[in-house]
């Protein structure tokens, strides 16, 4: 009598990014979605009269997809500070 495989279980979601802002969580998930990652947005709430400063927004993905996610957060937070840094003398006035 052979033994029948059941369905494999899912593998465990590892967070790939954390926030205190839910909108920026939002973001990103955003962004993996396009980039044709599925990721989940989790809530970590915590009692802050007991757990100052604990808590916030975490985003998780599929642990094989994991490295390409944090791939893609990390050239769109490189792409955000590049546009921070433009200095006001590079931009043309167009007035």
């Amino acid at each position: 009598m052979s033994a029948t495989a059941g369905p494999k279980p899912e593998p465990e979601p590892v967070k790939v990014f954390d926030t205190q802002q839910e909108s920026e969580a939002m973001v990103v998930h955003g962004l993996l979605t396009s980039a044709g990652i599925e990721s989940l947005v989790n809530s970590l709430e915590a009692n802050q009269a007991l757990w100052p400063g604990v808590g916030g927004v975490g985003v998780f993905v599929n642990p094989s997809q994991a490295d390409e996610a944090r791939r893609i957060i990390e050239e769109y937070n490189q792409a955000e500070t590049d546009i921070e840094e433009v200095d006001d003398s590079e931009v043309e006035d167009i007035s």
